[in-house]
């Protein structure tokens, strides 16, 4: 009774793994596409620009990136990664700036700084009015990068879903051993 219900646990992993092996795939080819689209759109703009006006020399002294890439700690202990907005933050630094008491009415008024400020559109290192492939190739590239985020979840998932079937085909090999 416990093999059949090993075969049955061992036959749906073995099933959701195909599927996560097969969305694997089609969003490796997604992110083919987009990257190549994105490359074409970034020749279109060097096209109608000029191949000086779009390249190396025109990136900004200090960069600062718009997205990082964070993990977090799934229900079944799995990592996840996401994408979140460098200027965005996250609920621990949501709260009260200061732990102290503050004077509701007083005539002194103390300026608080900033949290964070918006980091600059990249394209504008570029000009002020770029070519809408330069905007084309900019979307791609950051379509792709979700992309790649979902696909190092899914490739983390593919690679526990791996290991817990060999565990289960290992617990059957011994299961049918002992039964012999």
């Amino acid at each position: 009774m416990a093999a059949a219900d090993l075969r049955a646990e061992l036959d749906s992993l073995l099933l959701q793994l195909l599927w996560d092996l097969e969305e694997l795939e089609s969003k490796r080819v997604a992110l083919n596409a987009r990257v190549e689209e994105g490359w074409l759109s970034l020749s279109k703009a060097r096209y109608a620009m000029g191949a000086k006006s779009v390249g190396p020399l025109q990136y900004a002294s200090r960069m600062e990136p718009q997205v990082c890439v964070c993990t977090n700690e799934a229900q079944n202990g799995l990592q996840k990664f996401r994408v979140v907005r460098a200027g965005a933050q996250s609920p621990e630094e949501v709260g009260p700036r200061e732990a102290a008491l503050r004077r509701r009415k007083g005539l002194t008024r103390i300026p608080e700084p900033e949290a964070f400020s918006a980091s600059p559109n990249p394209l504008n290192w570029f000009g002020i009015l770029v070519p809408h492939s330069l905007r084309q190739a900019q979307a791609s590239f950051q379509e792709g990068l979700l992309l790649a985020v979902d696909m190092a979840s899914l490739q983390i998932h593919i690679n526990w879903g791996r290991s817990q079937l060999r565990g289960l085909q290992e617990k059957l090999k011994q299961l049918e051993l002992g039964a012999a």
